[in-house]
């Protein structure tokens, strides 16, 4: 299978994981069955994703990705929705996170 498809499933891994992260939130402001439920089935979701994509691309590489563009993205949600910091400090360094997770890419299969 060609390696761009283990990175494109890798993505939507991570994507899946910033949707985990912000159901554990909507668990806090929201509890009930249904935020329980997104979050388990979330869960499920991430780790056969990531798992899978595991298969074609080096496993520390597709781990590191797939937590530094979640914390990333989760970051940024945390800015945007729920008034989180954006201290010029925080985003250089979600600016190296991101920077470190392109190296990976780049410098990989």
């Amino acid at each position: 299978m060609a390696t761009n498809l283990y990175w494109l499933v890798l993505l939507v891994a991570v994507f899946g994981e910033i949707g985990w992260a912000l159901s554990l939130k909507l668990i806090q402001t929201n509890p009930g069955p249904w935020p329980v439920a997104s979050a388990v089935v979330l869960t499920v979701v991430n780790m056969v994703l990531l798992s899978w994509a595991m298969r074609g691309l080096p496993v520390g590489t597709a781990y590191a990705v797939w937590t530094g563009l979640g914390a990333v993205g989760i970051a940024i949600f945390g800015i945007l929705f729920f008034g989180d910091s954006s201290s010029p400090t925080r985003v250089f360094f979600m600016g190296l996170i991101i920077t470190g997770v392109a190296g990976l890419k780049l410098t990989g299969p």
